[in-house]
């Protein structure tokens, strides 16, 4: 897990700077906000994977919820504690180092919900141990939000195929690839309902990264609201 923890600490400093304060980066928030919305009740305790700088832990607190948010890297974690002092939410997050890997040891449970935002579960190989991890974790009935990377995304084929790069307009494709020492695994949405099973009924698939663009596209795409709106 070393390399896990070295490549997200790389970019925990810039990581707000595309995935939180970009109109992208906001409007694949606002998406997952809105079905956490409709889940997730004030009151409920609420265990956050992969919980990066911590800004949906802060938007889950301002809903009145109580969080556990987990992360791989001590840097995202330094960087999400820093963000919440001072603000009124603080005292509703608790952060813990915590890897996929490790779910079933966590003492703190069950939980009335579960966010895993952004495709943290795409660097677990297992994903079939995860989610029996992650059962045992949760009370019964209680709802798991898993925004996985797919395999399928047409923007990033447009995007490019338009600056003539077809390798990487095809890179998911081929299902895993290598990004600073660890290999990002893009499951399908079959394989991930699979993988689940065991443990979960699926109540609902949405294609974010469908139908908005990557947040890498930002310099360009961003500058259109209506596009994104639409």
């Amino acid at each position: 897990m070393a390399a896990r923890e070295y490549a997200f600490d790389t970019v925990a400093e810039a990581y707000d700077g595309q995935f939180t304060r970009t109109r992208i980066g906001a409007a694949m928030r606002a998406a997952v906000w809105a079905r956490c919305a409709a889940r997730f009740r004030p009151g409920f305790r609420i265990l956050e994977m992969n919980c990066g700088t911590g800004e949906d832990a802060r938007w889950l607190a301002s809903q009145g919820m109580q969080v556990l948010a987990t992360d791989i890297s001590p840097r995202m974690i330094e960087v999400a504690q820093r963000k919440l002092s001072g603000l009124a939410e603080n005292h509703a997050v608790q952060f813990q180092m915590l890897a996929w890997e490790q779910l079933g040891q966590l003492q703190a449970a069950p939980f009335d919900g579960m966010l895993s935002n952004f495709g943290g579960l795409n660097c677990v190989a297992d994903l079939t141990g995860a989610a029996g991890n992650l059962a045992s974790r949760l009370r019964p009935g209680a709802v798991a939000m898993l925004c996985i990377m797919g395999p399928r995304v047409p923007w990033e084929w447009l995007w490019f195929l338009a600056h003539g790069r077809p390798d990487a307009a095809f890179r998911r494709l081929r299902r895993s690839r290598e990004w600073s020492g660890i290999t990002v695994r893009y499951p399908s949405i079959t394989a991930t309902v699979k993988a689940f099973a065991a443990h979960f009924r699926l109540l609902r698939v949405g294609a974010i990264g469908a139908l908005l663009p990557p947040p890498y596209t930002e310099a360009c795409l961003g500058r259109y609201p209506r596009l994104l709106n639409a």
